[in-house]
């Protein structure tokens, strides 16, 4: 297995430490020679997984966290965003939600489920476990194009 350093934060699951975890990635990705593009897309990526987990994991009742996990290799970064909250199945939400078919006069761009959308489209890959809370985990390589595929293993598959 590759070496990689591994960095944790956690943070309240509300909306105003959304922008910390976009800062940590931010940085963690420049350390790592991430252009200013990719680490646009990294931005928004983790930010719309933090903002899942802040709006749909925990109802108004009850407080929770985020835990936002960061692999750092020489080639790529692996991002782990996790709740306890509630769960959902990834595939079925696909279906329900977001730009995921073509856009037609019969079916119209239905609302919600752009986050899901947007992290696929721009992380390399990307994975949702659901049993106990969600977790999101994506990873993003260095210098290549979106799209390519990808045969090594990583951390978290």
């Amino acid at each position: 297995m590759q070496a990689f350093d591994y960095i944790e934060i956690k943070v309240p699951a509300k909306a105003q430490y959304v922008g910390v975890a976009r800062l940590a990635i931010s940085g963690l990705a420049s350390r790592i020679g991430f252009t200013y593009d990719e680490i646009e897309d990294l931005k928004i990526a983790a930010s719309e997984a933090v903002t899942n987990a802040v709006q749909h994991a925990y109802n108004d009742e009850k407080t929770g966290e985020v835990i936002l996990g960061c692999a750092l290799y020489e080639d790529r970064l692996e991002i782990v965003v996790t709740d306890h909250g509630q769960s959902f199945d990834f595939e079925e939400t696909k279906k329900k939600v977001g730009p995921y078919q073509d856009w037609n006069e019969e079916s119209p761009l239905r609302e919600g489920g752009l986050g899901l959308y947007l992290m696929e489209t721009l992380m390399d890959e990307v994975k949702v476990d659901h049993g106990e809370g969600v977790i999101v985990f994506m990873t993003k390589y260095l210098g290549r194009e979106r799209g390519e595929d990808h045969v090594k293993s990583t951390v978290f598959s």
